[in-house]
């Protein structure tokens, strides 16, 4: 999950970028035929469950659509719209969503939907880019509208229509394009309008094709999520199957066949996604998992002892805690620079990582966290379409790599992940802990890096974590979270003059970390940290709060 700028992620679930893996390139450790036939092999839940389909043609929202249809206990797959017939080979496909995007459906070159949208004989959802999509490659006309319509705007639905099924006849909807449809195709009648749109809603009922010309993913089209239930539930015909409970059953039984009697690896980090995917898993195969826990002494206060406790003493699993704080800190001695720092931490843990390792004999399998955003946005969506980046989990990789990969959160989104870790029964501090950056508490220490840094920071951490959540405010928030700055001010306490460090203190609210607004915390709590903080650790003579948003700042300071 982003939390910054340029990320450096968890470390421990990134343990193969540097690590070539000669630990394990003998033949006694390779992998045999059949096992390579079941690393290929996904966890891919779209086999077992009625899905629904996103073709994304570049809209900001096309992952939050995704997310908005799994939110309904629907599987929805995500693809780029140049995806071959073939993707979808295998599965129970009972809709498509065409998503928006910022082309003009007339304009040269604009992507078009593949002709298995239309032949596949499913209803499909055209929304904004998709609407005009839908318009105009079945013999409609659109051009572009005499006025833009960006944000918020009022659509009135006239007749009746199985799309706006329990709704009022005026909705309040969230408006982004400067298209209109002109003509619509033969078999298609309007289903609402709006202010500058005669037709913001079009709908042929007998082929189940409806488009949209508001965007209901988004948190301000307040009805939306009714809108995209009664497509995926009412139109489509989808069961609701996609739950914790199923997804964990399957998921089990799938690990087990890709792993048969092999040993697995996983590198443990505190971080959810780890440890949600230790814990499935461990539950598939048990002692033939081994967890190894770095320990870089860049944590929060008492972290590190949670990850015993609840992996080796509560789930009695094989877990390898390794203290390597003083290579760290060694590592990081005399580094100012954030990026240096990044690096420096990644190949130390590389190193400590690799020599755990080999102890382990006979591992055929490399347990990741790998989540569906790292999958979706290391892919490169089309002719023209951008590259977020590549992440570690899925580009990362060697190409001699000799384990094969075991990793079950694939196709799953953060809160997903959450959920399932809440059917595991993982603790729920460690399950709704808020996203920490890989290199921990190193790029929250501005400056050089030192022990007692650290511990100024974390006490100063610790204390804003208490009582944002004595403020029941912990789950409203993206991230809190305590800085030290590098800089020292003069300062009065009691008589005497002091010269101490600034603490910052950070918090935002967020879906997805993409864009972050700070928060605007209640005064009174404010005021309750800044005097804590003042008053019980050592060092520190003033608080200050972050109130720049993500753009143009970022969640982290480094």
């Amino acid at each position: 999950m982003l939390s910054g700028g340029r990320q450096f992620v968890d470390p421990s679930s990134q343990l193969l970028v540097a690590w070539r893996m000669d630990a394990v390139t003998d033949e006694t450790r390779g992998l045999t035929k059949a096992e390579e036939a079941q690393q290929q092999a996904a966890i891919d839940p779209a086999t077992a469950h009625q899905s629904i389909v996103v073709v994304d043609f570049g809209s900001q929202f096309s992952m939050l659509i995704a997310r908005r249809v799994r939110e309904l206990s629907t599987y929805c797959e995500f693809l780029p719209y140049d995806a071959p017939r073939e993707r979808i080979a295998g599965q129970d496909v009972r809709g498509i969503i065409l998503s928006g995007g910022p082309n003009s459906v007339y304009e040269e070159g604009a992507p078009m939907a593949p002709d298995w949208v239309w032949e596949l004989g499913v209803p499909v959802l055209g929304i904004c880019y998709g609407m005009q999509l839908m318009a105009h490659q079945l013999g409609g006309k659109v051009a572009p509208g005499r006025e833009r319509e960006y944000g918020p705007a009022s659509v009135v639905t006239t007749g009746e229509s199985p799309l706006f099924h329990g709704l009022p006849e005026k909705l309040d909807v969230w408006m982004s394009h400067g298209d209109r449809i002109e003509r619509i195709p033969d078999g298609f009648e309007p289903a609402a309008r709006s202010a500058n749109s005669p037709v913001a809603v079009m709908a042929n009922r007998e082929r189940g094709y409806y488009g949209l010309q508001f965007h209901p993913e988004v948190a301000h089209t307040p009805r939306g999520k009714e809108i995209l239930s009664n497509f995926v539930h009412k139109i489509c015909g989808a069961d609701g199957s996609w739950t914790p409970g199923n997804f964990i059953d399957e998921t089990v039984a799938s690990i087990r066949e890709q792993v048969g009697d092999g040993r697995v690896i996983c590198g443990l980090s505190g971080g959810v996604d780890s440890a949600v995917a230790a814990a499935l898993v461990h539950r598939a195969v048990g002692d033939q998992l081994t967890c190894i826990f770095v320990d870089n002494g860049l944590l929060r206060a008492g972290e590190a002892e949670e990850v015993v406790e609840t992996f080796r003493r509560n789930m009695q699993m094989n877990l390898v805690h390794v203290d390597a704080s003083d290579q760290f800190l060694a590592a990081l001695a005399e580094v100012t620079n954030p990026e240096t720092k990044r690096v420096r931490i990644g190949n130390t843990f590389v190193r400590v990582f690799e020599r755990e390792s080999r102890k382990i004999e006979d591992a055929r399998f490399l347990c990741q966290g790998t989540l569906y955003p790292d999958v979706i946005e290391s892919a490169s969506h089309g002719s023209g379409a951008v590259k977020i980046k590549t992440h570690h989990n899925v580009g990362g990789l060697p190409p001699d790599m000799k384990l094969g990969l075991v990793e079950p959160l694939r196709y799953l989104f953060k809160d997903e992940v959450r959920r399932i870790g809440e059917a595991l029964g993982l603790p729920e501090e460690m399950v709704w802990r808020h996203p920490f950056p890989g290199p921990g508490l190193a790029i929250r220490v501005l400056g050089e890096v030192t022990y007692e840094k650290l511990e100024i920071l974390r006490a100063a951490d610790r204390i804003v974590m208490d009582e944002v959540k004595n403020a029941g405010l912990y789950r409203e928030l993206w991230q809190s979270f305590a800085v030290l700055t590098d800089s020292k001010t003069v300062g009065v306490m009691g008589d005497f003059r002091t010269y101490g460090y600034a603490v910052a203190i950070r918090a935002v609210v967020a879906d997805d970390a993409m864009t972050a607004d700070w928060a605007r915390l209640p005064h009174e709590l404010l005021a309750r940290i800044s005097n804590r903080i003042v008053n019980e650790v050592d060092g520190v003579n003033r608080v200050v709060y972050d109130i720049t948003p993500k753009p143009p700042g970022t969640i982290e300071w480094e």
